[in-house]
């Protein structure tokens, strides 16, 4: 596979760029032979890294904002609107489906998992990253000022034992847990904004690289879809 180099600006990237490549190396999942799909492609930084190189690679976006800004910063990319959880894709029509900082924000995460389910081919790969509840809601709660108005933005936080639940559920197995640092400098930076000086010096006391996998900040996963050809 093709090492792939990740590059922060904090002008073109909407998540923690660094950090998602370097899972996407360490899964080994990531060729120019297979199709991919990355729901929720934001201002399109990761669909122009891969688009860019030749990978077979879509993506969509609910933010039409997002796509705007995609367009005035890559160019027209092979990312199509939407307005639901619905993809506008046939059933199995990708190897791998990708997506970062989303899960948390789809108000049905079953409904979610099912249609990742119904266009990945049988024995394909769901790769995403999405935030720990247990983390979460602190900083959540801290940036928003508040206990409750976050809970509209991240409506469907999981800890690392629900989330295992969610995709047994939904009948995806083989799910890991990836090991993927994410104190990158824009993490630093998310830090400072809305934490001020006191995030990063609570940055120094506490490490989240160096805690238990089910105690990180962010969730790096690989789920395979167990569908059986028919």
């Amino acid at each position: 596979m093709e090492k792939i180099i990740g590059n922060f600006d904090q002008r073109k990237e909407f998540g923690n760029f660094d950090s998602n490549i370097r899972f996407l190396n360490e899964t080994a999942l990531i060729n120019k032979q297979i199709k991919i799909l990355e729901i929720g492609s934001g201002t399109g930084s990761l669909l122009n890294y891969f688009h860019s190189r030749d990978y077979d690679i879509r993506g969509v976006e609910i933010n039409k904002s997002r796509i705007e800004d995609s367009n005035d910063l890559h160019g027209k990319l092979p990312l199509d609107p939407v307005t639901s959880e619905v993809l506008p894709f046939p059933d199995n029509s990708f190897d791998v489906v990708i997506s970062f900082d989303v899960f948390e924000h789809i108000p049905d995460s079953d409904q979610h998992l099912q249609e990742v389910k119904r266009v990945l081919k049988p024995g394909g790969f769901y790769l995403l990253q999405t935030p720990n509840k247990l983390t979460n809601v602190i900083f959540e709660t801290i940036r928003w000022k508040s206990f409750t108005k976050w809970q509209a933005d991240h409506c469907s936080l999981h800890s690392y034992w629900s989330i295992l639940r969610r995709f047994r559920k939904n009948s995806f197995e083989e799910v890991t847990f990836y090991d993927i640092p994410v104190v990158t400098e824009f993490f630093k930076i998310k830090l400072k904004k809305y934490l001020g000086k006191m995030g990063l010096f609570l940055l120094k006391i506490i490490n989240p690289d160096q805690l238990p996998l089910s105690l990180r900040t962010n969730f790096y996963i690989t789920a395979r879809n167990q569908t059986k050809i028919r």
